[in-house]
């Protein structure tokens, strides 16, 4: 077996004028990148905090694994219980849709309820429907969790009202941002809904409610082009926060804000937006190559087919400081030939490399795009003889 490697893109890059920077009182705030992960700005990322209700991020995450495998359907309903009655005591000062004892709502209205409204009561709706119980389904939230890759972020309930297990970092909030968006490109675009009247309400107080309480509260999304979700979530003790992303020149960007002393949901935009505005202001994001893309075809030992095509699950991608030189940019694929069949899509069969100076700043797997099945034992032994003989 031959280690081999292919340089697959060299290229220099010279630098333009800085924007200005950006600070801010937020314990923490973090951003990155989503095609290139790259960070952009960190300040207290790795810190756990509360995150309020952007905590109902995972509560969505589980529902939407739900809908994806078909457990659930957009039309389907959900019974609410005692524990999401707008009656009781927890939910008098939290934000919600106004839900009551024995009442069904859809799939639907509970997700855009959540996103929009901010509803813990259609949190915990939710949360019992999937998980027949809160507390059971904080272990789902988990599991998804650890499943993402959050290893610091802990639940202690599915609509992020204070608890001391409610624990969450800025840079785990921005990658479960990013699965989101990945994972469930067409439930997305609901992130996007700036206003939602839940024509359900059953009780005079709660037809009130729901005809004054109508608008997101990302305000971001009324006043930075571009902006197209998630979530804020806010506490007395906590402050403000917000996650959310921003897609530009087809250029998307996640920032994070968290434990921001603040008037009101206005302000957490603007800072929130002074951050994205940053990142685009002072970086550049080059793309080598997309999940998909052949970025070379790597010779099969004992296969059906004697070349299998190799791609990457997840963009060849950097993010680079603008007013920063940056000399022999290189790619590289490396891998081992020939590769032993059976070859399985997505197995891992080399690396993509990039290369600053001819120093390695990242690593991509590099996977097989294709099946390539194993050949019978006959056809194996004379392919052993034509080695033997040819060499090839």
């Amino acid at each position: 077996m031959m280690k081999k490697f292919l340089i697959l893109f060299l290229m220099c890059l010279t630098g333009v004028a800085n924007a200005a920077g950006f600070s801010t009182n937020a314990k923490s705030a973090f951003l990155i990148d989503y095609d290139s992960g790259d960070e952009i700005f960190a300040k207290n990322a790795d810190v756990l905090m509360p995150p309020s209700s952007m905590l109902k991020l995972m509560t969505l995450t589980v529902l939407f694994d739900a809908i994806k495998s078909g457990e659930l359907k957009m039309d389907d309903t959900i019974t609410v219980s005692e524990n999401a009655d707008y009656k009781n005591p927890l939910w008098y000062p939290a934000s919600k849709m106004c839900l009551i004892t024995n009442q069904t709502i859809t799939v639907k209205d509970a997700i855009l309820g959540i996103i929009v409204l901010s509803a813990g009561d259609a949190s915990v709706a939710v949360a019992e429907k999937l998980g027949g119980s809160e507390i059971k389904f904080t272990e789902m939230m988990q599991r998804k969790a650890n499943e993402i890759g959050m290893e610091k972020s802990s639940f202690g309930n599915a609509s992020g009202l204070p608890n001391a297990n409610n624990l969450m970092t800025s840079r785990e909030i921005a990658m479960l941002a990013k699965h989101i968006i990945k994972q469930y490109p067409d439930i997305y675009p609901m992130f996007a809904t700036k206003r939602f009247e839940f024509d359900g309400a059953q009780t005079n107080w709660c037809r009130d409610w729901t005809r004054t309480h109508t608008v997101n509260y990302n305000r971001i999304l009324f006043s930075m082009p571009g902006a197209d979700g998630l979530k804020t979530g806010h506490t007395d003790d906590g402050g403000y926060g917000v996650v959310a992303s921003a897609k530009i020149g087809g250029r998307r960007l996640i920032g994070v804000i968290n434990g921001f002393k603040a008037a009101n949901h206005d302000a957490l935009a603007d800072e929130v937006k002074k951050l994205l505005n940053y990142g685009y202001k002072n970086t550049q994001t080059k793309i080598f190559y997309k999940p998909g893309d052949v970025l070379a075809q790597v010779p099969v030992w004992y296969g059906k087919f004697g070349l299998v095509d190799a791609t990457v699950d997840t963009p060849v991608a950097i993010t680079l400081p603008k007013d920063f030189p940056m000399k022999n940019i290189r790619v590289l694929a490396r891998f081992n030939e020939p590769v032993t069949a059976p070859v399985i899509v997505g197995q891992q069969i080399g690396t993509v490399v990039i290369e600053k100076d001819g120093e390695i700043v990242k690593r991509i797997p590099l996977v097989a795009k294709n099946n390539i099945k194993k050949i019978y034992f006959l056809k194996r032994l004379i392919k052993n003889i034509s080695v033997i003989i040819r060499g090839k």
